[in-house]
This record gives C-alpha cells, sequence and structure tokens, in this order.
C-alpha cells in the first residue's frame, strides 16, 4: 500500500476553502489529474454520495470509482477508492494563523493500492512519487483559485 501526503496553506478561512471543496463537481477544475466527474448517487455532496472520475497521468487512463465516507463540514471530507486503484483518501482543513488574518492549513492524505497491470507494490513506489507531484501541483491550484 503506497502512501501519500501533500499540503498546502490557503490565505483564506476554512470556512471558505470548504465552500470550494464540497462541490465534487467542480474538483476536475483544480485536479489536472481529474478529467470528468459522473455522480453515481442521487446525493452531490455528504457522507454516501459516490461517483465516477475518469482519471489520466500520462499514458495511464482509468474510471476511479469513489464514495465519501467523511464529511465534517468546514474540516474534514474521506473518499473510498473502489475501482482499479483500491484505498482511501482524505482532505483535512485546521485554521492556522497567520499574518493578516486566518489561513487554512490543507492536507491531502491517500493510501492507495495499486493494480498487478501498474506493477503492483513496486508500481506503488513509483506512482507515489508521480501523485505526489501531481497533487501538489493541484494544489497550488486550488490554492490559486480560493484566493483569487
Amino acid at each position: 500500500m503506497s502512501r501519500i501526503r501533500v499540503s498546502t496553506t490557503i490565505a483564506a478561512s476554512p470556512e471558505r476553502v470548504w465552500e470550494e471543496l464540497r462541490h465534487i463537481d467542480r474538483h476536475v477544475q483544480w485536479m489536472a489529474d481529474a478529467e470528468a466527474i459522473r455522480f453515481t448517487s442521487r446525493r452531490r455532496e455528504g457522507r454516501g454520495t459516490t461517483f465516477e472520475c475518469d482519471t489520466r497521468i500520462g499514458p495511464f487512463h482509468l474510471v476511479d470509482h469513489m464514495e465519501i465516507t467523511q464529511w465534517r463540514t468546514g474540516r474534514t471530507m474521506g473518499v473510498r477508492h473502489t475501482g482499479l486503484v483500491t484505498g482511501e483518501g482524505r482532505f483535512t482543513l485546521r485554521p492556522v494563523r497567520r499574518r493578516g488574518g486566518t489561513a487554512t492549513r490543507f492536507t491531502w492524505n491517500e493510501r492507495l493500492r495499486f493494480p498487478w497491470w501498474m506493477g503492483g507494490p513496486v508500481g506503488g513506489v513509483v506512482g507515489a512519487r508521480v501523485l505526489k507531484r501531481v497533487w501538489r501541483h493541484n494544489l497550488t491550484r486550488l490554492r490559486h483559485r480560493v484566493e483569487r
């Protein structure tokens, strides 16, 4: 199982960051690896929401099946991956004091298992490095989106 953790500080309150984050269908606007999101449940937010995400990184293209497992408004969004890549992830928002006001420490944690055709555990080591770079870039895009 590969573990990936990236984080950034966003110059906005956790409430403001959550207002962007809670719209799952908008994640494609700041996640470079997410091409499309299709809900598979009637719910569009909250625990129990399910969706498919068309994901592309380099030559790899897959449909990631996901379910929201945690939803603590303004604090935490957890997800379970049940497609070809399996595992769990979580976004956490924590207020931090900065000169000029409150900011948000946004942390993205994932534990993922890669299928054999992606190299299994060995591919997971390489995949984790690639995903970490992509997701750092995603958090920069999210930060710019929220701060403007």
